[in-house]
């Protein structure tokens, strides 16, 4: 039997389940999501997901770390292709990425209900990783002082914000006063 065919259909499974666990855990959060849920959308049994993941926090952890892989590529990506190479430049740059990237809600909602779980060791744990690679991307990338970093990351808080509540649909003074100048794509 060719072992490297099996690894690779494992090394397939969990691609296909992480991205389910993404996807579902972003539209109903880690409390209200079975992982049933999750082995529906991936289409296997919840038994397979379970032994590759063999807790609901473990998989939720890999769904986070998923989510953070892709923003780091995103954000690296954006400071790479910077055309103005001012640390404010890249950091720009990196923030209009981001901003395009969350207009994927799960890639947002994931977040949002990872924080909303903080409480559970293993997942603060993942998501203050997750965040001390951002700010160490940021601020290796740019070479910005710490304030204009911790500006960029309160910066893209605020986008949070702004997209999950849809503020850009509003014109109230408040709401403009939060997202004008502002694009989420």
């Amino acid at each position: 039997m060719n072992t490297n065919l099996k690894l690779s259909d494992a090394d397939t499974r969990r691609a296909s389940i992480i991205a389910a666990a993404l996807s579902v855990f972003a539209q109903s959060g880690y409390g209200s999501t079975p992982v049933a849920a999750v082995a529906a959308k991936a289409g296997i049994s919840q038994a397979y997901v379970f032994k590759l993941y063999p807790t609901k926090e473990v998989l939720f952890v890999a769904a986070m770390e998923r989510c953070y892989e892709i923003i780091l590529e995103t954000l690296a990506s954006a400071a790479d292709a910077a055309t103005d190479p001012s640390p404010e430049g890249i950091l720009e740059a990196m923030g209009e990425a981001y901003a395009r990237l969350i207009v994927d809600r799960d890639i947002l909602m994931i977040q949002v209900h990872a924080q909303s779980a903080a409480d559970i060791p293993a997942v603060k744990a993942v998501v203050r990783r997750g965040l001390a690679k951002f700010v160490r991307l940021a601020k290796s990338r740019s070479s910005a002082s710490d304030t204009a970093v911790q500006s960029f990351i309160a910066y893209g808080q605020l986008c949070h914000l702004i997209v999950t509540t849809d503020l850009t649909e509003l014109t109230d003074d408040w709401a403009q006063t939060l997202w004008k100048g502002m694009s989420h794509y």
